[in-house]
């Protein structure tokens, strides 16, 4: 009897562990047939409030999905400000719209400190779009600190690994 129950526990626990692929915007599409119709009943859904594809992939602010900052600094620069705006209306708009926003820092400092600034800009991105419309429960935030930084970069170099990207997921 005791060995049905543990079966059936390990089969619970597996069965819970499943995962479902997530499908992000920045992905290229299969090919252009299956591009144009999903593009299609994608702009056909935005009526609804549904995720619209296409204005993702063709607004110009948009298609930008980075967000850079100072050294060791997390506040957004204004030159970021019309950008985030941007996402965080295009969530208010779409409430099937999930994003995640992931925090980078270049290597210098330790790892410690480069973990907590990534999820610093992270959340400071995430308050901007929180305060232009967008729901919190539409973004996850998320920190590499480090882990995807140029190690070898010096001076201006490093500035492209001190950033949030912006992922959009689709349900």
């Amino acid at each position: 009897m005791n060995k049905l129950f543990y079966a059936g526990i390990a089969f619970a626990l597996l069965a819970g562990c499943s995962s479902t692929p997530i499908n992000d915007a920045n992905a290229p599409s299969a090919g252009a047939g299956a591009g144009a119709g999903a593009g299609a009943s994608a702009s056909a859904s935005a009526a609804n409030g549904e995720l619209s594809l296409d204005k993702l992939r063709t607004d110009s602010l948009l298609t930008q999905r980075s967000i850079y900052f100072d050294f060791d600094k997390f506040e957004v620069k204004p030159e970021y400000l019309d950008v985030v705006n941007a996402h965080a209306q295009y969530a208010a708009n779409h409430p099937a719209a999930k994003m995640t926003l992931k925090g980078h820092a270049d290597y210098r400092g330790s790892h410690e400190h480069n973990l907590s600034l990534g999820q610093k800009r992270a959340v400071s991105v995430k308050d901007v779009m929180n305060t232009s419309g967008a729901n919190d429960s539409q973004i996850e935030t998320v920190s590499y600190g480090e882990e995807e930084a140029n190690q070898n970069c010096q001076g201006k170099e490093c500035d492209q690994d001190r950033r949030v990207d912006i992922s959009y997921e689709v349900e």
